[in-house]
C-alpha cells in the first residue's frame, strides 16, 4: 500500500471516531413526560424541553421564585403537550427571561425535579418592520 493510502484510512478513521463520539453526546428534544421517563430507565444525559412559561390570564409569568441571593431561581413552565413542570436553575436569572415566547431548557431529572444546566429563549422581536408608504419621508 501507498502511504498517502494510509494516511487516507487513518484520516477516515479518526473522522468516524469523532462522529460517533460526538453522537453520544448528542441531546434529545422530548416533553417533561418522556424526560422523566428516560430518567426512570436511568438516563443521565442532558435532554432539551421545549415549552412556555406558564402564564395567567392577563399574561404575566406566574410560579417564578429567585432565591434571598438572587444566584437562583425557579420557574413553572409547560411544555408543548400542556404538561407543567418546576424548573430549578442555579444561576441567577438570564435577561430578558420574563418576556420570552418559548424557552428550552437542558437539564436533567435529578430526585423529581428538572435542572437546567441551560436555558435558551425566544424573545419578541425589539424590532419591528415598519410600512413604508411611497412618498413617505423619515
Amino acid at each position: 500500500m501507498k502511504k498517502s493510502h494510509i494516511f487516507g484510512i487513518i484520516i477516515i478513521a479518526v473522522a468516524v471516531m469523532v462522529i460517533v463520539s460526538t453522537a453520544g453526546d448528542a441531546s434529545t428534544y422530548v416533553s417533561f413526560g418522556e424526560a422523566q421517563e428516560l430518567a426512570a430507565k436511568g438516563n443521565s444525559g442532558m435532554i432539551h424541553v421545549v415549552g412556555a412559561l406558564k402564564k395567567d390570564e392577563q399574561g404575566q409569568p406566574v410560579g417564578i421564585q429567585t432565591s434571598p441571593d438572587m444566584l437562583s431561581f425557579s420557574f413553572i413552565m409547560v411544555d408543548q403537550n400542556n404538561l407543567e413542570q418546576e424548573v430549578i436553575y442555579n444561576e441567577p436569572m438570564p435577561m430578558d427571561f420574563l418576556r420570552s415566547e418559548q424557552v428550552v431548557v437542558v437539564g436533567s431529572y435529578k430526585k423529581n425535579m428538572f435542572v437546567a444546566d441551560k436555558i435558551l429563549m425566544k424573545c419578541p422581536s425589539k424590532y419591528q418592520e415598519n410600512e413604508i408608504k411611497v412618498g413617505e419621508v423619515r
